[in-house]
């Protein structure tokens, strides 16, 4: 008796482990394809996850849908056709170029190029307004004469004939 109970504690953990069933479809090539295809669609909640790796209860529900589509005999095309044209380009990971979406494609590359030419114009601005100014001799003979000395040792004169 002793050693049954001994048994049945060692094995509490596995069963508090168990986590919650995934809905799959009966058929794992089903299964496979529905997960290939959930890969480049967006979960509309998490926005930052594919539909196949969201927890969200919506994303749980499109998968069901589009496992149930699949099971209707409908192509990857179609169901795509059917996803976007209920939710919009937003569902799709990687949306078409047109009217609505060239903001989205091009507009990283505008704002770079107007940020290097305003870089630029404020380089220029800044270069016009620095004067340069000429030193005079005496002024340059100074320099050299500053250039030329060498520094006198912490515990020396500076002067060696001293």
């Amino acid at each position: 008796m002793r050693y049954l109970l001994i048994s049945l504690v060692c094995l509490l953990p596995a069963f508090t482990y168990a986590g919650e069933a995934t809905d799959m479809a009966a058929d794992p090539v089903l299964e496979k394809r529905m997960i290939g295809l959930a890969e480049n669609l967006r979960c509309l909640v998490c926005q930052n996850e594919s539909l196949a790796s969201s927890h969200a209860d919506l994303a749980e529900d499109l998968r069901r849908e589009v496992r149930e589509q699949m099971q209707k005999g409908l192509s990857d095309q179609e169901i795509i056709d059917y996803l976007v044209s209920r939710y919009g380009d937003f569902v799709l990971y990687d949306p078409p170029v047109k009217k609505s979406t060239l903001v989205l494609w091009y507009g990283p590359f505008v704002l770079l190029l107007l940020g290097i030419g305003m870089l630029v114009y404020q380089l220029r601005k800044r270069k016009s307004q620095i004067a340069e100014t000429a030193l005079s001799d005496a002024d340059a003979q100074r320099a050299a004469e500053l250039l030329n000395e060498t520094p006198a040792l912490p515990n020396q004169p500076k002067d060696p004939q001293a």
